[in-house]
């Protein structure tokens, strides 16, 4: 049975800097448990798991999807995980409410009828975005000291696109800018994906400005 997940993909500055620390982490140390594949900095919102209504995954992520707008989070910093089968380095995601909210109310709906893993299925969810698993653990301590040197990030992300992957390939996205479901093909569209990214700009204008204009009334 295919392996569905249900992801976010990181962009911009935000994807630069993950994609540096991954391959940064992997060429000093010389492992390779993240850059044996093409690495794709992103989170997890849910899975891997089966399912055999995957019709029914995408019209929930759908219907989650198009009541949300701006939902914004931030890349605050190193943490790690000491799981029973490995480490897992990571950068921490202090999410928004708007955030949590989403992807709870995805998961809710999930779990009706595929089988999430208990941390999908926890309402406290622990968001991050991977640098280093796998073949980590002897270089653990040399890892970690070499990361905890390094200046934290800080930086602000929104939620353009969810990404829904069989089998580690793009299945469908929900386009939270367009508000739109795309296929394999327009998920993959430079043309569409510049679309993307002029609508978030104006939702980003148009919400300073309204910000601002509060201001003055209040």
């Amino acid at each position: 049975m295919p392996h569905y997940l249900i992801e976010f993909r990181f962009h911009g500055y935000a994807k630069k800097y993950l994609k540096r620390q991954i391959f940064e982490v992997a060429r000093r140390f010389y492992v390779r448990g993240v850059t044996r594949k093409r690495p794709v900095p992103h989170i997890s919102l849910a899975g891997p798991f089966e399912t055999r209504d995957i019709k029914r995954v995408i019209m929930d992520v759908e219907s989650v999807a198009k009541n949300y707008n701006l939902v914004n989070f931030k890349l605050k910093g190193f943490r790690y995980f000491n799981n029973p089968e490995g480490k897992v380095i990571y950068v921490d995601i202090e999410p928004s409410k708007e955030l949590e909210e989403l992807r709870w109310e995805l998961a809710t709906r999930l779990m009706k009828y595929a089988e999430l893993k208990e941390g999908d299925k926890n309402n406290k969810f622990s968001f991050h975005a991977t640098i280093a698993f796998k073949d980590i653990d002897r270089k653990f301590p040399k890892i970690w000291k070499y990361l905890k040197s390094k200046e934290e990030p800080n930086i602000n992300q929104h939620l353009l696109r969810i990404t829904i992957l069989r089998n580690g390939k793009i299945l469908y996205e929900y386009d939270l800018m367009l508000k739109r479901l795309l296929n394999r093909r327009e998920a993959l569209s430079k043309r569409i994906w510049k679309k993307t990214i002029l609508r978030f700009k104006m939702k980003l204008f148009f919400r300073k400005i309204l910000s601002k204009i509060k201001k003055i009334l209040w």
